[in-house]
């Protein structure tokens, strides 16, 4: 049965976020009509929320020791944390059970579609098992995953290594590789060629920790680098020149210590940048913290953030029910409410959202 609904309030309008007062119709989930015309509603109509980089594997341990305490301080150590094959989050993964794995993304996937998000890419370790343990903790819910696979072998033939990754490719959307330091060159450049003889995306962290990793990451044609912490200015004209889109983890990137990613140089030079919260074992799925974050912080203009948190991660995820509001579209649409306790006074929806927007915010979410 066709079903139709019109929705007043302030809508965020348009791929360049812009506000106007009036109304939305809905049928059957596609926006049939935006008007302008003054309103008493008090509400907020915003696109809902992509997150473009998560390990939510990592769910079953939440916030660990992240490192030795010297005096005041935490000395973070990140390969200890999460560097395969024999970090933390590694060890962690291999000991726990199948079916604890799928309840714990499942929590985090639940929260996730509360907290606003439409769509979320996941880089699932663990091989092909990974693999169908994140679609399982899927099933039924309403969000769109993009799966980026990573074989479970950092050594092997080279048949070996084909026939795994063409196995995952089957499964995935894509392959999510941690790092060019973290196996032999021979098995980076396999992955590389089955991945393009399947046609599917190629990302990879670089940069992270340092710069020492970013020219051998690019040197593989990656579809999207993530991180990207450490690059200088000529790491980042060859990816604004090869038109690589970059996914950043600002809060990640705090808890672990290693620095800013130089968000403000990569938008100049016009990179297609999207917002990522990483770990779950260290940081909620939560992206409005991410925008606050980068809005207060890294001091990025709202509406760029906004759309790093939206339309850009929609776009580098090739996401069709993200992204923007407009007529013809169907996106996901959260709907805020602009008199709660916390957002009655803004003066801006968007800044409003950036700044100072919070999960309990949301009233519903739309499909």
């Amino acid at each position: 049965m066709s079903s139709e609904q019109i929705i007043y309030g302030k809508i965020i309008l348009g791929p360049e976020p812009e506000t106007i007062e009036g109304y939305i119709c809905l049928k059957d989930g596609v926006i049939t009509d935006i008007g302008e015309e003054k309103t008493s509603s008090d509400i907020i109509i915003s696109p809902c929320l992509v997150n473009s980089h998560t390990h939510i594997g990592d769910s079953v341990l939440k916030d660990p020791v992240l490192g030795k305490t010297v005096g005041n301080r935490v000395e973070r150590d990140l390969d200890s944390l999460v560097k395969p094959p024999d970090g933390l989050k590694h060890r962690t993964l291999q000991a726990t059970s199948h079916s604890r794995l799928i309840e714990s993304m499942k929590r985090t996937i639940s929260d996730m579609i509360t907290i606003g998000t439409s769509a979320f890419a996941d880089f699932r370790e663990g091989g092909v098992p990974g693999t169908l343990a994140l679609k399982g903790a899927l099933d039924g819910k309403d969000i769109m995953c993009r799966i980026l696979g990573r074989i479970s072998r950092t050594e092997g033939y080279k048949t070996d290594i084909e026939y795994e990754a063409e196995l995952l490719l089957q499964e995935s959307y894509g392959l999510g590789i941690s790092g060019s330091r973290d196996m032999d060159r021979t098995i980076l450049e396999t992955l590389r060629e089955v991945a393009a003889s399947w046609k599917k995306p190629f990302f990879i962290h670089a940069g992270e920790k340092d710069r020492s990793d970013i020219d051998s990451a690019l040197s593989l044609d990656p579809d999207v680098l993530i991180h990207v912490t450490h690059a200088d200015q000529s790491d980042l004209r060859q990816v604004a020149d090869e038109q690589i889109p970059v996914v950043v983890c600002p809060r990640s990137n705090f808890i672990t210590g290693v620095g800013m990613s130089p968000v403000e140089k990569m938008l100049d030079l016009g990179i297609n940048v999207a917002i990522g919260t990483d770990n779950v074992m260290f940081n909620s799925p939560n992206m409005f913290a991410e925008m606050e974050v980068l809005g207060k912080i890294f001091k990025i203009d709202d509406r760029q953030v906004f759309k790093m948190c939206t339309l850009n991660g929609a776009s580098i995820l090739n996401v069709n029910k993200g992204g923007y509001i407009a007529k013809g579209l169907s996106p996901k649409i959260m709907i805020l409410n602009a008199s709660s306790d916390n957002l009655t006074g803004i003066t801006d929806p968007v800044r409003g959202i950036v700044r100072r927007a919070r999960p309990d915010d949301i009233l519903t979410i739309i499909n």
